[in-house]
């Protein structure tokens, strides 16, 4: 099979959403012939045989379609923890996860144990917010089919579907003595992946959800914003904690927007030709239309120079690491929080048909000074714990802790005596018990609003240890001198 056109690049993050990934368009005049110059005969027929045992034997009737499916996707899987077959409703997720568009009603929702299915809020001007939903509403059922039986996930799938097509909701709110029905059609429903808001004054923030088409564009504008709304701008925190990724030319574009122009931001490295890249901050390698406008040359000119700090935690991956690992490789911005999960691998998705896919593994990405992000993640300049960092540490979420994940190429062993002086900063007490994580939690919603406004950032620096001390850093604050010598 040749690989005919490079398309686009897209990397994320973990835990079911994990992909870092070419997409290409395949060359359909290749054949089985060239996929491979040897065939392991034995191998086959075994695979063969144990597809006939199976079907013959098995305690239950099972398609083919479902053994095919299993086999092909036993065999990716082992592999590595990101190489998988991408099914009908796995492709299109993927598409939905890189454009930020979907067809649905416009409400964030949560599962709560003892409640069900719970309107966290919805979107402002979407088709939930004009039907009435309110924030708080539990939803009871979808379509007449109860939501007791469904998981979030299959709650949200139910939810979605065609432009224009009809859904009805049964809702339970409080104060009302009978369940509430909504008939609302379905819309499209643009996420956007940048959210902004000044922290205190002449310090702004902005927060990066993902990485899609469109978020170089949008950060750009938020920028401009930024600065017409204060003409004093003394600092700036980007907030990447608990990115998963998303396209490689939104990475590209939000690490090219603080560096100088033409800096190369990533590099990848595999056994194929076309698998060895290098990115730079121009628009052929950051821009996903054919015109390739050069945005960044709007940036606002005080972004390129005034103060920066980085928030990244073990949730921050792929395409969020490229970022950070590139400002922090031109020591363009301060890097706070904890460790990053660790996610460097390059997956290339290949089309096996119209909605199907294969996504395999095929190169390893570098920060522009050579240093592998996979296994290892980006290491802050400051270490700063969150009030969750114990029981995150305890569950060890991160690429090195996944079944068959590639080793970090660069990993050397090296004896030495001298400490890490990395700073650690802790805060005064860790949330350490359930009680503890749900009062927390039911603190969070009652101070989430009542609607979502789409490019709005809502921070708490009141609660927000880490965000604390990102703004601290960024006044000059001096840190607390016994947290310098940490091993």
């Amino acid at each position: 099979m040749r690989i005919k056109q490079f398309n686009k690049i897209i990397l994320a993050a973990v835990l079911g959403m994990a992909i870092v990934s070419y997409v290409y368009a395949i060359d359909d005049t290749s054949t089985p012939e060239t996929l491979s110059t040897s065939i392991p005969v034995d191998e086959i027929n075994n695979f063969a045989k144990v597809y006939a045992i199976a079907q013959s034997y098995y305690v239950e009737s099972v398609s083919d379609k479902k053994m095919i499916k299993g086999a092909i996707n036993g065999m990716l899987t082992n592999l590595d923890p990101h190489s998988s077959y991408l099914d009908k409703d796995d492709f299109r997720q993927l598409n939905e996860m890189t454009t930020g568009s979907f067809a649905g009603l416009g409400i964030e929702v949560s599962r709560e144990k003892d409640d069900g299915i719970k309107v966290v809020a919805p979107i402002d001007g979407t088709p939930a917010y004009k039907a009435g939903i309110k924030s708080g509403d539990l939803i009871v059922k979808i379509d007449n089919i109860p939501v007791s039986s469904l998981s979030l996930d299959e709650a949200i799938k139910k939810m979605r579907g065609t432009v224009g097509s009809k859904v009805v909701v049964t809702i339970s709110r409080k104060g009302e003595l009978k369940p509430l029905t909504f008939s609302i059609i379905r819309a499209t429903i643009s996420v956007k992946s940048i959210k902004y808001t000044i922290l205190t004054p002449n310090y702004a923030y902005i927060r990066i959800t993902n990485f899609q088409a469109d978020t170089t564009d949008n950060l750009i504008a938020a920028l401009k914003k930024l600065a017409s709304q204060n003409q004093s701008l003394k600092g700036l925190v980007v907030d990447l904690r608990d990115d998963p990724g998303g396209l490689l030319q939104g990475a590209v574009g939000v690490a090219g927007a603080f560096l100088p122009t033409n800096s190369m931001v990533v590099y990848t490295a595999g056994r194929a030709p076309n698998s060895n890249q290098k990115f730079y901050a121009k628009p052929e390698d950051y821009s996903t239309s054919e015109s390739k406008p050069d945005v960044l040359a709007e940036v606002p000119h005080v972004f390129k120079t005034i103060p920066m700090v980085v928030l990244v935690n073990q949730g921050t991956a792929s395409a969020s690491e490229i970022v950070s690992g590139a400002l922090q490789d031109y020591k363009r911005a301060k890097i706070i929080g904890t460790t990053s999960f660790g996610k460097g691998s390059v997956q290339t998705v290949i089309p096996l048909s119209e909605d199907t896919a294969v996504k395999l593994t095929t190169a390893l990405y570098y920060t522009p000074k050579g240093r592998s992000i996979q296994a290892k993640g980006i290491k802050p300049d400051v270490i700063v714990k969150s009030e969750y960092s114990d029981i995150y540490d305890s569950w060890d979420l991160s690429e090195a802790n996944l079944d068959h994940h590639l080793d970090n190429p660069t990993n050397t062993v090296q004896v030495t005596k001298d400490k890490d002086n990395t700073p650690v900063i802790s805060p005064p007490k860790q949330i350490s018990t359930q009680e503890e994580v749900k009062a927390k939690m039911k603190q969070q919603k009652l101070q989430q609003p009542k609607v979502v406004k789409e490019d709005v950032a809502i921070v708490d620096l009141a609660t927000d240890f880490q965000l604390q001390w990102a703004l601290n850093i960024l006044e000059g604050k001096p840190l607390p001198a016994q947290t310098k010598s940490q091993k």
